[in-house]
């Protein structure tokens, strides 16, 4: 198992663009149809922008109609960590790096098969590594 990464507010700051650090240490949202790699398909692994452990590969990856990168299952479980989102009046399972504990979105359970999951993911807190 990887250790955890803790920094301080300031190194997280210092390391990070300010959408960045608003979107994955302030769980933060970019706005829809705005990311990056929302309609990139590339073959290769998505990785946290904060620490680099992989967290989807492209081939668990399709169209949601969302606006934000979708995949239908991490590409190791033990990589993402979930959690109670009880904001926007509702309650949401919030998706976050199981390292460094950066919020990467959401996961809901409209996706399609095999897992019937949609891991909803901001583009700003991934990177991409190509095959």
């Amino acid at each position: 198992m990887t250790s955890m990464i803790n920094k301080t507010r300031q190194e997280w700051q210092s390391r990070l663009t300010p959408e960045q650090y608003r979107v994955t240490r302030e769980h933060g949202t970019e706005p829809a149809f705005s990311g990056e790699y929302d309609k990139h398909y590339d073959s290769g692994i998505y990785q946290c922008i904060c620490c680099g452990q992989d967290l989807f590969h492209s081939d668990h990856k399709y169209d949601s109609g969302s606006g934000w990168p979708s995949f239908y299952q991490p590409m190791v479980k033990e990589n993402i960590g979930l959690s109670k989102d009880r904001s926007w009046l509702m309650v949401r399972n919030e998706v976050h790096c199981s390292r460094c504990e950066g919020h990467l979105g959401h996961v809901f359970e409209d996706g399609p098969k095999p897992t019937g999951l949609r891991y909803c993911i901001n583009s700003v807190a991934l990177k991409f590594k190509g095959s």
